[in-house]
């Protein structure tokens, strides 16, 4: 599939945060969160998703000794596993027999079976949507940088993100400096040297959040640290600007 090229209100928005501000008053940014405002069941279910795929495997496999086993394989807490479970166990995916000792047995039903495999297409499409957005989330910020002359980019964390960047950086005019990432302990990723310190950055190098994690502590952090015309979060990543929390106490 080919990506749509960036339209011209995009890229005003992304120049304003690192340049001059624009008429609109709403960024770019605010707008994709206030509208996906109203998609948050669709979105809770999207996010559960990797793990429910996780859960049915676990239990197709006989893995499945009890729900606090389950959360350690998973990944994910025990209140989450429980719910999860309980879903699953509704919809005829999952039986649940007691056992010795008090505990208990899951096993995947027929239907949990088929379940599975389309869950486990669905989860490899939702993948594929988000590498495309990301990747070209990321591209229409550096065609900004670059159209604003702003040329040397730091990447604001060394996760699956930072791959993902990369890629976008690809042709677009800019040059990938490292990775600023304050918890890891690797020296490169993502084909790139790693700095842990923000006095190691140039000043005038751009801040592009690529920390999927907790990516508004990263943004306010560096926000704090720098200036908000120096940092740049994607819109997919939802991160909340300061211009706009003050217009949300002020309305």
């Amino acid at each position: 599939m080919q990506q749509p090229s960036i339209d011209s209100s995009k890229r005003a928005h992304y120049v304003h945060r690192l340049n001059t501000p624009v008429d609109d008053s709403v960024s770019y940014c605010y707008y994709i969160r206030k509208r996906t405002d109203k998609d948050s069941p669709r979105m809770a279910r999207d996010l559960n998703l990797a793990e429910t795929v996780k859960l049915l495997d676990q239990v197709s496999g006989q893995n499945a000794g009890n729900q606090r086993a389950l959360a350690q394989k998973i990944g994910i807490s025990l209140g989450l596993v429980n719910a999860l479970v309980h879903r699953a166990v509704k919809k005829g995916l999952i039986k649940i027999k007691g056992a010795p000792t008090r505990r208990y047995a899951y096993y995947l039903t027929l239907k949990g079976f088929s379940e599975k495999s389309r869950l486990v297409a669905e989860y490899l499409d939702h993948s594929l949507i988000f590498f495309r957005t990301a990747r070209q989330e990321y591209s229409d910020a550096f065609t900004a940088c670059s159209t604003t002359n702003r040329k040397r980019i730091v990447l604001c964390g060394a996760g699956e993100l930072a791959e993902i960047a990369t890629l976008a950086a690809n042709g677009v005019g800019i040059e990938l400096v490292c990775i600023l990432d304050f918890e890891t302990n690797h020296e490169r990723a993502a084909g790139l040297p790693v700095l842990r310190d923000l006095a190691s950055i140039r000043p005038g190098d751009i801040l592009v959040i690529t920390d999927g994690r907790t990516p508004q502590d990263v943004y306010d952090r560096l926000v704090d640290a720098t200036s908000p015309n120096r940092v740049i979060a994607p819109p997919f990543l939802r991160v909340t600007h300061r211009s706009d929390r003050l217009n949300e106490e002020d309305a």
